[in-house]
């Protein structure tokens, strides 16, 4: 006989996402397309969190809703949190402490892992939303070095000013132009990149592009949470016969 356990309300969507309160078009890709992940995953809008109230001004106030929302998830089932901006690595602290589960707030969190796997001399380089507010505590709370470099999208034509506009249309192919511009700003002014980490989870449509272009290893939101999800509900593997796990004899 087999007994299961209980406890929770929704079985099998272990990963819980902290969703901005948006309303502009998120592809396949984005963190926010369902389609996007290889296993379910539930998610949950913070009321009040607009893209430029988190980029810009820091989430100012909204910590207890966060705090909330991630407790809700938790107890609706969900065994691990993330959020959908790489600047709530603000948060990660309060909010592993108040979910009482692992927490992976932010994409910059990868940072130290990358560096330590590069060749002497090499670092990971980010690109960002918004360079201009992306300040050495967003980096010093994911643990990641403060002269990290970093280049921002705003310089582009479409994809800064229409995500923390929270826009209604957004033209895809002149975010990937933007895309472009910066990660070549990147990888030119910093020669001893190893590797880029994205740190708005609304490029991960473009990283395999980023890829191409660069030559560098790709890090993202979406690299993260398939790392959180594969600690949270381990593969089980079957011998050639079919079997479940292991011989007896390493068991």
């Amino acid at each position: 006989m087999e007994i299961e356990r209980g406890g929770k309300t929704v079985y099998g969507a272990t990963v819980g996402i902290l969703m901005l309160d948006t309303r502009f078009p998120r592809i396949p890709g984005d963190m926010g397309n369902a389609f996007t992940w290889p296993f379910p995953v539930q998610y949950r809008v913070v009321s009040g969190a607009t893209p430029q109230r988190v980029v810009r001004e820091r989430a100012d106030g909204l910590l207890e809703r966060f705090k909330s929302a991630a407790c809700g998830l938790v107890a609706q089932g969900a065994d691990g949190i993330t959020t959908n901006c790489g600047f709530l690595s603000l948060f990660q602290d309060e909010l592993k402490q108040a979910a009482g589960v692992p927490v992976a707030a932010s994409s910059l969190m990868q940072i130290p892992w990358i560096n330590s796997m590069l060749p002497r001399g090499r670092r990971a380089g980010v690109l960002t939303i918004s360079a201009a507010t992306l300040e050495p505590d967003h980096l010093m709370a994911a643990n990641a070095p403060l002269d990290t470099p970093v280049v921002g999208t705003e310089g582009g034509q479409e994809f800064t000013g229409k995500i923390l506009g929270d826009a209604a249309e957004i033209d895809f192919a002149l975010c990937r132009e933007d895309m472009r511009m910066a990660a070549s700003e990147l990888v030119s002014c910093h020669d001893d990149l190893g590797a880029i980490v994205l740190e708005c989870t609304n490029m991960v449509p473009f990283a395999a592009e980023i890829r191409k272009l660069t030559g560098l290893p790709v890090f993202s939101a979406y690299t993260h949470i398939c790392w959180l999800q594969s600690g949270l509900l381990p593969r089980r593997f079957t011998s050639a016969l079919g079997d479940p796990g292991f011989p007896e004899k390493f068991s």
